[in-house]
């Protein structure tokens, strides 16, 4: 029987997952291209004959979503795959009936065909959508972990953006390595906090070597998840951070309601910027999907270096690009900061440059923030000039990376990140202990071979 032929629709992450975990060598399907969306300027690639395998000598084109109708009727198609995240169901529904039309099977590969066994334990955080807080919460995780005297080494969920074929497996350990790698701002942004913590990050493409070589460094793997993916790994205990600011998301995303239906915990965050009817709401449908959860409600406190160089001032926010573009949300850490200390905010819109006028375009929804989108040089430049053409005193930047460092800009930057502190219900630090009881046993063994 001939191999049945397979689109893999994606976003530079689940979708190359999905393919080395199930596809790869397998003779039974043969994958025609992947396609890309969200990120912009990421398609037109290929994914590389030295990660595709024996089966793929030439690699797979990696195409534009609007294109995978064409493509599909032309390759005869059987099966088209949704691999990426951080989507709504009226989004999955409309990308089922395109597939559906071609004459094609539609699919969504499940956990139990994509999630890797670890030899140590797994802890992990993941979200119902991009922007909820989940780094915050990991952030926690790990100085609660490290406190105890465990050695954690966070694995980040992809970001695939650039040279496919040097991503396999990063290890990153100091700023150097980021820029030996040449991440994008995005991956900085994921990154970065983790370094200033002293901690070594791993990400890339090949999940299985990733989890191989993290083993070696860890008593205890943290999986960090991105956008609202579920985990690559088997976890023993499973947070899941939900919004606030975004009701109906938790039983209304694609996988964010998977995450909640699979969460050990359920962290209600930034309930302080949203009525309480929505925070009840959001506890009802929780309970309605997942009542064995623990649910704790959240603040997310805004922490600004230098807050005085905003009051009465004219300011531009910079959040960053995912939360604010597909993620959905109006605004980040950065404009709950300029509005806490009084600053001015600047319309931006009317002076975008490039890609970030695009973006204004593409999500309306964005309308007094500037988002850090900078997948390649261009992009960057685009944001730089954005940022120096408009008529603004100072930059609050809520990205968490030192923006100073990507762009040169005319004006002083003030830097804001969030940290999360439950207000009700189960503790960050009685979850864990939830978790170590599980895998007591293991960790013994562990330290037993250690020693």
């Amino acid at each position: 029987m001939a191999p049945r032929k397979v689109i893999i629709m994606g976003a530079g992450g689940r979708d190359f997952h999905n393919f080395n975990v199930f596809y790869r060598d397998n003779p039974d399907y043969r994958v025609i291209a992947f396609t890309a969306a969200q990120i912009p300027g990421i398609e037109g690639r290929r994914y590389p004959p030295e990660l595709a395998g024996p089966l793929y000598p030439d690699g797979i084109p990696i195409i534009p979503e609007e294109d995978l109708p064409r493509v599909a009727a032309r390759e005869g198609v059987d099966e088209i795959v949704l691999a990426y995240s951080d989507l709504l169901y009226d989004d999955v529904g409309h990308k089922l009936s395109m597939a559906l039309a071609t004459g094609a099977t539609f699919k969504i590969l499940g956990p139990r065909d994509t999630m890797l066994e670890s030899a140590k334990p797994v802890i992990a955080v993941t979200a119902v959508r991009t922007g909820a807080g989940k780094s915050s919460v990991s952030r926690r995780v790990v100085r609660v972990l490290r406190d105890k005297g465990f050695r954690v080494v966070p694995v980040r969920h992809p970001m695939a953006y650039g040279d496919l074929a040097k991503m396999a497996v990063q290890r990153f350990e100091t700023y150097e390595d980021l820029d030996k790698y040449g991440v994008t701002i995005e991956e900085r942004e994921e990154y970065e906090h983790y370094l200033d913590m002293g901690l070594v990050v791993y990400a890339g493409i090949d999940y299985g070597e990733i989890l191989r070589r993290a083993e070696q460094e860890a008593d205890i793997i943290l999986w960090d998840g991105g956008n609202n993916d579920w985990p690559f790994y088997v976890p023993d205990y499973m947070i899941t951070v939900a919004d606030a600011m975004r009701p109906g998301h938790e039983i209304g995303s694609f996988p964010g309601e998977v995450n909640v239906r699979m969460a050990d915990a359920v962290i209600i965050n930034k309930v302080d910027q949203a009525p309480r009817e929505n925070v009840e709401l959001i506890k009802q449908n929780i309970r309605r999907v997942n009542p064995k959860a623990e649910i704790s409600l959240a603040v997310s406190e805004v922490i600004v270096d230098n807050p005085d160089l905003i009051r009465g001032k004219r300011v531009v926010v910079v959040e960053d690009s995912p939360t604010v573009t597909h993620g959905g949300s109006p605004y980040g850490a950065g404009y709950v900061a300029a509005k806490k200390y009084g600053g001015v905010i600047v319309d931006p819109r009317p002076y975008a440059k490039g890609i970030i006028a695009e973006m204004y375009k593409k999500y309306p929804h964005m309308a007094e923030v500037v988002p850090s989108t900078g997948y390649s040089p261009e992009q960057i430049k685009d944001l730089e000039e954005t940022l120096r053409s408009i008529p603004a005193d100072v930059i609050v930047a809520g990205t968490p990376i030192k923006l100073e460092r990507i762009v040169k800009v005319d004006k002083p930057i003030v830097h804001v990140r969030y940290e999360v502190k439950i207000i009700e219900g189960k503790t960050i630090e009685e979850m864990i202990e939830d978790f170590l009881g599980r895998v007591q046993n293991r960790l013994r063994f562990i330290g037993a071979k250690r020693e």
